[in-house]
């Protein structure tokens, strides 16, 4: 069974940073027309996301940069890619065309200034990571925990996606972080984390993270990296759904959702190396769970939990 796809995460704007190949079918994004189409793709999440090695006086040049690269390469007409604005454009959606949703992962480049959040939320930007890894002017990350959770300017930050539904990330956050998002954030989401009791990687949610999220009614999408699946090793398809399964025995069967990471990972999982493999997974999960779980694992949990 050949559902639609709703994929939370992908890396596509940072790869043309490195170089600028053709969207239609260029072998080095994992993220292409071509495979987009192929894998039954109906809505795509596209990050900022901004290296955060680059001088700080880059970072917004390299934002802007990417939303040039998404503009112009990414939603044209004639690759049917609409740009979703607001989630009621979802439901707008024609036979043939891919809704492309604009994303936020990490905050550096706003350097602080609460302005720059309205300026790209003007541009369509629905998502919001406060962070990568690294802390910045918003909150801890989870590879620079400076004990500080949520800051002022990230607090000032999650009051506007609340007021203006956009959806608050965790994915990235120190425990800390993610505690203060949890008690502040109407729409909080991960959108690619999996289950640390599985794989032990910092950016896994722990137990109690996830039952929050499902106390929260909190979508949480899975993750394709190898590194967030298994300990060492390949990983495959059966590795992949044993997170899924630990999520359902907490509760989160109704929230669990697919955030890729495609285009951001340089390992894949076996059977699942690029956007045109998700009915792959698919049927997989198929084998274990009925269609209409893996019909909301696909797309319509996220469209369920979408701000009102």
């Amino acid at each position: 069974m050949n559902f639609p796809i709703i994929d939370l995460h992908c890396d596509v704007l940072y790869k043309y940073e490195q170089q600028e190949v053709d969207f239609m079918n260029a072998p080095q994004l994992d993220v292409n027309l071509q495979n987009l189409r192929g894998g039954n793709v109906k809505v795509q999440a596209f990050a900022i996301f901004i290296n955060p090695k680059i001088a700080k006086v880059e970072k917004i040049k390299s934002a802007l940069r990417q939303l040039y690269y998404f503009k112009t390469y990414v939603v044209r007409p004639e690759n049917k890619i609409v740009h979703i604005k607001n989630w009621s454009d979802i439901e707008r959606l024609q036979d043939g065309e891919i809704g492309a949703v604009l994303t936020i992962e990490g905050v550096d480049f706003l350097e602080g200034d609460i302005k720059m959040w309205h300026l790209f939320r003007e541009f369509g930007v629905l998502s919001i990571g406060l962070t990568w890894n690294n802390a910045n002017e918003a909150a801890d990350g989870v590879e620079e925990d400076l004990g500080r959770g949520v800051t002022a300017f990230g607090r000032e930050i999650i009051q506007l996606n609340n007021k203006h539904k956009v959806l608050t990330d965790v994915s990235h956050l120190s425990e800390k972080s993610f505690w203060d998002v949890m008690e502040l954030a109407d729409y909080a989401i991960a959108s690619h984390s999996n289950a640390k009791a599985l794989c032990s990687h910092r950016r896994n949610l722990n137990d109690e993270q996830i039952k929050a999220m499902v106390a929260k009614n909190a979508p949480i999408h899975i993750v394709y990296f190898p590194m967030f699946i298994v300990e060492e090793g390949e990983a495959t398809l059966a590795h992949l759904i044993k997170h899924i399964d630990h999520i359902c025995a907490l509760g989160g069967k109704n929230l669990i959702g697919l955030g890729s990471d495609f285009d951001g990972i340089d390992r894949k999982v076996i059977n699942l190396e690029n956007a045109s493999k998700h009915p792959n997974l698919l049927k997989e999960l198929l084998k274990y769970y009925s269609e209409d779980e893996v019909r909301g694992f696909a797309y319509q949990n996220f469209l369920n939990h979408l701000p009102k």
